[in-house]
């Protein structure tokens, strides 16, 4: 279920994996038939497989299912700030913030970047989702500055696992472009051809801020253990969660 998992403080962050949950083909691993972990309630999966999954998430995590927050990711740079649960996505963005307590911020990913971001002194979290897109668009450094906004001021910064740029593979121009705006980004696939490196550029985007980066290694393309657009067309959501729970609580 859980790729990665580190507490800092009262701050958990977590990236699952595409193993130990309900979902069927084409929404679990090869080989993993009914153990899909598939969070993602817009690419046609079972809605019952996907409430269940949320909810063993919610659980692992330690809070109940409706603390569990959402977007409706449009490969933007919208941050929308949460103050309670919401009944369904919190709103149309690609980060969310919050300074409330048990509250999960989750973003989902299919070879996307997600990030998880925290200052647990000053009791702010943060997510986002960073396609390529959203990498240019600043998704990142916007979520970071909607933070600081809200009084945090020690930022560290988990980036998950995503496609690497060896696997990105993109036209020429479509290189260059991103490369004139993020030149980090910039990337050759396996065979020599222009590739983008989203998570490279959100990386170099972090540190511009002065924002220590933890990046857990993992190639969604290369990996079956997460789910990948890019590899198998129709597939499920993988996902980072980061939560901060009232000092004395579970």
């Amino acid at each position: 279920m859980l790729a990665h998992q580190q507490q800092d403080g009262t701050v958990l962050r977590v990236f699952t994996d595409a193993y130990g949950g309900r979902s069927r083909p084409p929404y679990a691993p090869p080989g993993a038939p009914g153990q899909g972990l598939n969070l993602g309630s817009h690419v046609g999966d079972d809605p019952h497989a996907v409430a269940a999954n949320r909810s063993l998430l919610a659980a692992r995590v330690g809070v109940d299912a409706s603390r569990l927050v959402f977007l409706n990711q449009v490969h933007g740079a919208e941050v929308v700030q949460v103050d309670g649960p919401c009944s369904g996505p919190a709103g149309d963005a690609d980060g969310v913030v919050t300074t409330r307590p048990d509250l999960a911020l989750a973003v989902l990913v299919a070879d996307c970047t997600p990030v998880l971001l925290a200052d647990p002194q000053a009791g702010v979290v943060g997510a986002a989702h960073a396609g390529r897109p959203g990498m240019l668009a600043g998704v990142v450094p916007a979520t970071v500055a909607a933070m600081r906004d809200l009084g945090a001021r020690d930022i560290t910064a988990h980036v998950g696992p995503s496609v690497c740029g060896r696997c990105y593979e993109v036209p020429e121009q479509m290189q260059q472009d991103a490369a004139q705006r993020v030149p980090e980004s910039a990337a050759r696939t396996w065979s020599g051809t222009p590739a983008i490196d989203v998570a490279t550029g959100v990386v170099s985007q972090l540190s511009a801020l002065g924002v220590p980066v933890t990046w857990v290694p993992g190639c969604t393309v290369e990996q079956d253990r997460f789910f990948s657009y890019r590899r198998s067309g129709a597939t499920g959501r993988f996902g980072g969660v980061v939560v901060r729970r009232e000092r004395g609580s579970r």
